[in-house]
C-alpha cells in the first residue's frame, strides 16, 4: 500500500505539473486575447480528464487525439450555446452524442479510445460554467474556435510532461494491458444497452434539473454521466452512484470550513489546485475521494465566479442524489449489463466479441 501511494502521489504531480502547465498558457492567452475566464476552467477540465487516457496512448493514438480533441471541444461549445437558447433541443443532441460514443465500442478497441476521447468535451462542458448562465453572458463566453485551441494546449502540455515525466522521471508507466475480446451472448449487445441506459439516465438528469434546479441542472446531468460510465453491472452502478454522493458530502463540509475561513480571490485558486491535487493522489483507492476533492474544487470556483457556493451546497447535494438514482434506476431496470460468469469467459468461435468496461471520469 506505501509503494502504491507513493506511485499514486508522483502520477499525480505530473498530472498537475501538466494542468499548470495548461493554465499558465491559457492564462496568458486570456490577457491577450481578451477571452473570458470560462477558458481557463475549460484548459484545467481538458487537461485533468485527457491526461490518464494519453498516459501509454501510442503515437497513432496521440495523433488522432489532437485531431478529436479540439474539434469535440469546438463542437462542444456550439453545442454549449444550443442549450443556452433551445435547451430542449440541446439536451437532446448531447443525449445523442453522449450515447454514442459508448455504442460504438462495438467496433473494438480503437473506437472504444475515440469514444473515451470524444466524451471529455462533452464532460467539460458540464463543469465549464458556459450553459449554466444566463443568456446575456454568451457575449463573454470563449468561441468555438479558442477551444479548440484549448484542445490543442492541453495535448500538448500532456505530451511535454509525460514525456519527460518518462525519461527523467524515477518510474515508467506500466504498459497498458489490453484483456482479450470475448463473445457476448447478450441480445441486444452490452454497448447497445450501455448506450441506451446512458440515453435515459442523462436525459431523465436533463428534465428533473432544469424543472427542479433550474440553472444548476449540469450537476444531476454530471452525476447520472459519471455513475453510468463504465457500467459492469447493476452494483457496479450502484456503488459509484453511492460513493459519488458520499464524497460529495465530504465535499461539503471541506467546502464550508474553507468558506467560513475567508478563503477568496488568488488564494481560492491556490487552494482549489491542492484539493484537486490530492484528490487524484487518493482517486485510485476509492472514487469517493476523487468525488469530494471535485465538490470542494467546484465551489470554490463558484466562489470565484462569485456565486455563494455555501448556499448552493444543499442544492448541489440534491441534484447529486436525483443524478445518482436516476443512473441507478435506469441500469437496474434497462436492458440491465450482467457481469458474465466463469463459465461464461472461454471465446467462442464465430461471435463477435465486445468489452463492456470502461473508465469514469
Amino acid at each position: 500500500m506505501r509503494e502504491k501511494l507513493i506511485r499514486n502521489a508522483y502520477e499525480s504531480l505530473l498530472a498537475m505539473t501538466a494542468v499548470l502547465l495548461c493554465w499558465g498558457t491559457v492564462l496568458w492567452l486570456e490577457g491577450a486575447a481578451g477571452l473570458h475566464t470560462d477558458v481557463l476552467v475549460l484548459a484545467v477540465a481538458l487537461t485533468l480528464t485527457l491526461f490518464s487516457t494519453q498516459r501509454t496512448a501510442p503515437p497513432r493514438r496521440r495523433l488522432a487525439a489532437l485531431v478529436l480533441l479540439p474539434a469535440t471541444a469546438a463542437g462542444a461549445q456550439l453545442l454549449g450555446r444550443l442549450i443556452m437558447h433551445h435547451y430542449a433541443l440541446g439536451a437532446a443532441v448531447y443525449t445523442a452524442g453522449i450515447s454514442l460514443c459508448i455504442w460504438i465500442r462495438r467496433y473494438g478497441p480503437a473506437a472504444s479510445k475515440a469514444g473515451t476521447l470524444l466524451t471529455l468535451p462533452f464532460v467539460a462542458l458540464l463543469v465549464v460554467p458556459g450553459p449554466a448562465l444566463p443568456s446575456e453572458a454568451e457575449s463573454g463566453l470563449v468561441s468555438w474556435f479558442w477551444s479548440a485551441v484549448v484542445g490543442v494546449l492541453a495535448c500538448l502540455s500532456v505530451w511535454l510532461v509525460q514525456g519527460l515525466g518518462d525519461r527523467y522521471g524515477p518510474w515508467r508507466p506500466e504498459p497498458e494491458r489490453v484483456a482479450p475480446r470475448r463473445a457476448s451472448r447478450l441480445r441486444p449487445r452490452p454497448s447497445t444497452r450501455m448506450a441506451l441506459q446512458m440515453a435515459a439516465g442523462v436525459a431523465a438528469a436533463f428534465v428533473c434539473g432544469r424543472l427542479f434546479f433550474d440553472g444548476h441542472w449540469p450537476w444531476a446531468v454530471l452525476t447520472a454521466y459519471v455513475a453510468a460510465s463504465g457500467n459492469r453491472g447493476r452494483t457496479d452502478v450502484l456503488r459509484k452512484g453511492i460513493e459519488r454522493f458520499a464524497g460529495a458530502a465530504v465535499g461539503t463540509l471541506l467546502a464550508t470550513g474553507v468558506a467560513a475561513v475567508g478563503v477568496t480571490g488568488h488564494a481560492a485558486v491556490a487552494v482549489m489546485f491542492a484539493v484537486l491535487a490530492v484528490a487524484l493522489w487518493l482517486r485510485p483507492l476509492n472514487y469517493g475521494y476523487w468525488a469530494a476533492g471535485m465538490t470542494t474544487a467546484l465551489s470554490l470556483l463558484l466562489g470565484y465566479f462569485g456565486q455563494d457556493a455555501v448556499s448552493l451546497l444543499p442544492t448541489r447535494l440534491a441534484a447529486i442524489a436525483l443524478g445518482a438514482g436516476l443512473s441507478v434506476a435506469a441500469a437496474w431496470w434497462l436492458l440491465p449489463v450482467q457481469r458474465r460468469r466463469p463459465q461464461e469467459l472461454a471465446p467462442r468461435r464465430g461471435r463477435e466479441s465486445e468489452d463492456t468496461a470502461g473508465r469514469p471520469l
